[in-house]
């Protein structure tokens, strides 16, 4: 997109005001079987801008990025505030809270871009390769998907922001048949993460590294067993970890939930996890490396700060926009954002995880005599209380401190509070992921990861 200089249009304004310029773009290539069945591009973009006044907010949005659409939807923005606020004023609660930032980072490739006919060569050799190396499959999908997310964002508070981050990862969908005629099927994510196709995906070295994994794994669970039903000592790999971390616990903490009643809301400064575990929303570093989804200034222009959840097992903080900050009279944290130049910021993660221990996966293994490793994962659920159910679509058993035979598919559920209160040993590993989105009302990318942990836990199975 054209950069628009948006700092006029908010200066002087008496009213707290946004003003967002903000661009997707979504790139997905899909071969099945060695055919091109997708190749799309998809580009969206415009102007938003949201008002405060007399409590309420308003909003406008336009698809037109010029400066005469600019001052439409500003304009429009402020009618909508003064016309809500004639009718449904709120009496603010505190002091509108401010930390503004100027921050710039643009994370394109410094590569040579590649032609669109040699990215789908690139692809086409991955896709040959699973065909030559996995022998036994029923049939096989590649996919490359990639995401460009640019936002230039100003407010009448001082922060000024612009940020160019995009996202690139391959998928490959396995499926084989079993003895009795079965399908089993399992799929890998090639992380590429933070950066463009050029970055990731012109040497197929990891690529192919993945694909043996995963049809190692497909060709174990080929003739998996089912687990046993019930609660039994297991480890949580970080793809596992990560995402129950997300779901279960992270939502609990978003602000806005809380205030729905959320299970965190009577436990902050309570005890709801064993003292091995610090869990964290990293803003945009992590010991000094920058972070899959980085966020330098949130979509209200707060400077954008890491959120100790838990500490030591002790529920320590939630995640606020600066409404909630105000009326639960924290401070702002940086983690309102919307995912497209119409929607508004919601509370939402950025790079969410159980922060790793001291712990060795070998000797985590070994302190199991009978019991389970979950790896991959599919779908899942949780709610507010904290419960949750995830499927698990590849694990092995634990038999003796020595994994056993492979698992079909299954799966854990539980109370993340009280599942995590029986944790015993956390991994000294720290793997990330950012190859999906968040659903909460609009998609949203996240970062999610971390180490593995034991933990006791309720298995589905025979």
């Amino acid at each position: 997109m054209q950069k628009l200089s948006l700092k006029s249009f908010a200066e002087g304004r008496s009213d707290y005001t946004e003003i967002r310029q903000h661009e997707n773009a979504m790139t997905r290539i899909i071969l099945l079987n060695g055919d091109i069945t997708t190749n799309t591009r998809a580009v969206e973009g415009g102007v938003s801008s949201r008002v405060r006044k007399n409590g309420v907010w308003g909003l406008a949005a336009g698809p037109d990025m010029t400066k005469e659409g600019v001052e439409r939807v500003v304009r429009a923005a402020a009618d909508n505030a003064a016309k809500l606020g004639s009718v449904a004023a709120r009496e603010q609660k505190g002091v509108w809270p401010s930390r503004p930032g100027t921050a710039s980072h643009d994370f394109r490739t410094k590569k040579p871009k590649l032609p669109p006919k040699e990215v789908i060569d690139l692809i086409k050799e991955a896709d040959n390769y699973v065909k030559e190396r996995c022998p036994k499959l029923l049939s096989r999908r590649v996919v490359f998907a990639g995401f460009d997310h640019e936002k230039n964002l100003v407010t009448s508070d001082g922060s000024e922001s612009y940020i160019f981050l995009p996202r690139s990862h391959i998928y490959v969908f396995l499926v084989a048949e079993r003895d009795d005629g079965q399908p089993v099927d399992l799929f890998e994510i090639v992380n590429g993460g933070r950066g463009e196709f050029e970055d990731f995906f012109t040497d197929l070295t990891e690529f192919k590294r993945v694909t043996d994994i995963g049809y190692e794994k497909l060709m174990h669970k080929r003739e998996g067993v089912m687990p046993r039903a019930g609660a039994c000592d297991c480890i949580l790999m970080p793809d596992l970890a990560g995402i129950l971390a997300h779901e279960a616990i992270g939502h609990t903490v978003e602000a806005d939930i809380v205030k729905l009643g959320s299970v965190a809301g009577d436990n902050l400064n309570k005890t709801v996890a064993s003292e091995l575990v610090t869990m964290i929303d990293y803003a945009n570093n992590i010991n000094g490396v920058t972070c899959d989804v980085p966020v330098y200034i949130d979509d209200e222009g707060v400077a954008a700060e890491d959120v100790v959840i838990i500490e030591k097992g002790v529920l320590k903080g939630f995640m606020h926009n600066k409404e909630t900050a105000m009326e639960l009279g924290a401070d702002v944290t940086g983690n309102a954002r919307g995912f497209a130049y119409g929607d508004e910021p919601l509370i939402r993660m950025r790079n969410t995880a159980i922060v790793p221990g001291t712990s060795k996966l070998g000797d985590m293994i070994a302190s199991i005599d009978d019991g389970y490793m979950f790896q991959n994962t599919g779908n899942g659920q949780a709610d507010t209380t904290g419960e949750f159910m995830f499927g698990v679509a590849a694990g092995y058993e634990i038999k003796n401190g020595k994994l056993g035979r492979a698992l079909l598919d299954s799966t854990v559920s539980g109370v993340a509070f009280d599942m995590l209160k029986t944790v015993t040993m956390v991994s000294d590993d720290d793997v990330w992921c950012c190859s999906g989105f968040c659903g909460k009302k609009q998609p949203m990318s996240t970062g999610m990861g971390g180490p593995a942990v034991k933990c006791r836990i309720n298995v589905g199975g025979e």
